[in-house]
């Protein structure tokens, strides 16, 4: 009757004769460490190379394109430009500093802080300074069964730093990625905009003694900047590289004898004629 009237008494009379034993064994220790966290994603911090008192400013040729950009947009949301006018930000300075932000927002006519989330959401916005040529080597499940563990150790050995790093000339730097869509291809890097495929860990390191000795008899960071070819020449089965100043570059794709990303073992279906529309149609009046 006590129970139905005031369970409260019943519970509180319960807990008072609890075997003080009975009560010491059902807590539990936990051991807690000391959270570590980055805050290299979504937080900036001056440095000599990436500060407010660096200014930036778009050049002519990318203001061209910037309102060739927007015209894509009506006028009231512009701001939707707002991830193709930071990757020509990054092209031009090198990385997406913080002054290159602020001048995509005052463009775009929006508060700061929201250009600021985009640039710190996508992983293709570099948040610091990276090097000419930006090595981006594919270590998920495709390439991995297929010996990325090869190709990066490969790219480490032969440059001397490990992932996040810069070489000292400036000229290399590694990030280890996720996956880049070329899985039929792999193992591959990425190397600017350029994907690499079919790699070993020897035509890796030739790669990269390729774009090295470019680099440095031109001064330039790839065809793009200045290292015009003279003429195609044909350093690989798969494909048409260039020569140029006594170098020769591998051209983007496989670095194997496929020219794209055929079976390497050739055509194993689809191998007869196709039908025709005649024959793929039913002649017994059914649907």
């Amino acid at each position: 009757m006590a129970s139905k009237l005031a369970p409260w008494v019943l519970r509180a009379s319960t807990r008072t004769v609890r075997s003080p034993v009975l009560q010491h064994s059902q807590r539990r220790a936990f051991q807690v460490s000391t959270a570590s966290r980055s805050d290299s994603l979504n937080v900036h911090r001056d440095t000599p190379e990436n500060n407010l008192g660096i200014p930036f400013k778009f050049n002519a040729q990318n203001e061209e394109l910037i309102k060739e950009v927007l015209s894509r947009y009506p006028s009231q949301y512009k701001k939707a430009a707002v991830m193709p006018l930071l990757d020509l930000g990054q092209r031009q300075h090198g990385f997406t500093s913080i002054s290159v932000m602020n001048e995509v927002a005052r463009i775009l006519e929006m508060p700061p802080m929201r250009v600021y989330e985009v640039a710190t959401f996508y992983t293709m916005y570099n948040r610091n300074p990276v090097g000419k040529f930006h090595v981006q080597c594919c270590t998920t499940t495709p390439c991995q069964l297929r010996g990325s563990d090869g190709i990066m150790h490969a790219i480490e050995s032969h440059l001397g730093i490990h992932h996040g790093q810069t070489t000292p000339d400036k000229l290399f730097t590694l990030t280890e990625v996720e996956c880049l869509g070329a899985c039929a291809n792999a193992p591959m890097v990425q190397i600017n905009d350029d994907f690499y495929e079919d790699l070993t860990p020897e035509t890796t390191k030739s790669l990269l003694t390729a774009l090295q000795a470019a680099a440095e008899k031109t001064g330039a960071s790839g065809w793009a900047e200045g290292l015009t070819p003279d003429g195609g020449k044909i350093i690989k089965d798969g494909g048409v590289g260039y020569s140029a100043y006594g170098v020769d570059i591998p051209a983007p794709g496989p670095l194997s004898s496929r020219v794209s990303c055929e079976n390497s073992a050739g055509k194993t279906s689809l191998t007869g004629d196709l039908p025709t529309i005649e024959e793929t149609f039913r002649k017994d009046g059914a649907l």
